[in-house]
């Protein structure tokens, strides 16, 4: 025993990043979330068209062009980014939640995995989430209406910084709840009228001035406006200053995230 403590330190990891255990982990969420299909990829593609469906019908065509673009084509992009930012939250927070209501985040806890890899894997299939869903939500509505990606740059661009913040928001979220009750306050007073009232319906600029200026500086008006730009070509606020605000804000939710698993907020004892 005294050669083996000699020869080896326990506790001290010896080859950096744990590259197999980080993987598995990834590859264990998106399979947690692939397993049930149908309730975490087809349920909010389903919402979506809906959405589409009974806005177009009750509309109709008597509503003139938003930002020179007739309106359906103005709105079916601002669903498929709501989704994407309600979809990666819900995932890293029920993942979360979940492990702590059902005992078992004490395998994560207990696993050979630092705090910056769970968070990343964690996060990282929250955005393939969200990736999956885009997908197929465009291929969906393009058989209905007119929709093409112009910029596919800023498509992957604006839904990995939207889907990587809202996923580690959601990781923060699922750390803070120790219920089912809790995490649907969160989403149904905060994540949801947030992803309503930023431009998902409309456009900004029909805002009074006072709203309009509080939506310059929501992160969510900018992660649903960069998506729609790279389908449309135009938006209401800045393209340089959206890809700065959320650069800036991706870092800062992880870096919350990373701080608050390492120090076992509400996870350990």
């Amino acid at each position: 025993m005294v050669e083996t403590e000699k020869k080896y330190r326990f506790g001290q990891r010896r080859f950096g990043v744990n590259w197999v255990g980080a993987y598995t982990l990834y590859l264990k969420e998106t399979l947690r979330f692939l397993s049930v299909f149908g309730q975490t990829i087809v349920g909010p593609i389903v919402t979506s068209i809906l959405f589409l469906l009974v806005i177009s019908l009750a509309i109709g065509g008597d509503r003139p062009n938003v930002l020179g673009v007739p309106f359906i084509q103005f709105l079916a992009p601002g669903l498929i980014a709501m989704q994407i930012v309600q979809q990666a939250f819900s995932h890293s927070s029920s993942s979360l939640l979940m492990g702590k209501i059902m005992g078992n985040i004490v395998d994560l806890i207990g696993a050979p995995l630092s705090a910056s890899e769970v968070t990343i894997a964690i996060i990282l299939a929250s955005v393939t989430r969200a990736l999956i869903i885009s997908i197929i939500s465009v291929i969906i509505f393009s058989l209905f209406i007119e929709i093409e990606i112009k910029n596919y740059l800023l498509f992957f661009v604006y839904l990995f910084l939207s889907s990587f913040i809202m996923g580690a928001v959601g990781f923060i979220a699922g750390l803070w709840a120790d219920k089912f009750d809790h995490m649907a306050t969160a989403t149904n007073f905060i994540i949801v009228p947030l992803s309503f009232l930023s431009g998902t319906f409309y456009s900004v600029e029909r805002l009074p001035n006072f709203l309009n200026t509080l939506s310059n500086y929501n992160p969510f008006f900018y992660m649903i406006d960069g998506f729609r730009y790279s389908f449309i070509g135009k938006m209401d606020g800045s393209i340089e200053f959206g890809l700065i605000y959320l650069t800036i804000l991706s870092i800062l939710t992880w870096l919350i995230a990373y701080q608050l698993y390492k120090k076992g907020y509400k996870i350990k004892s």
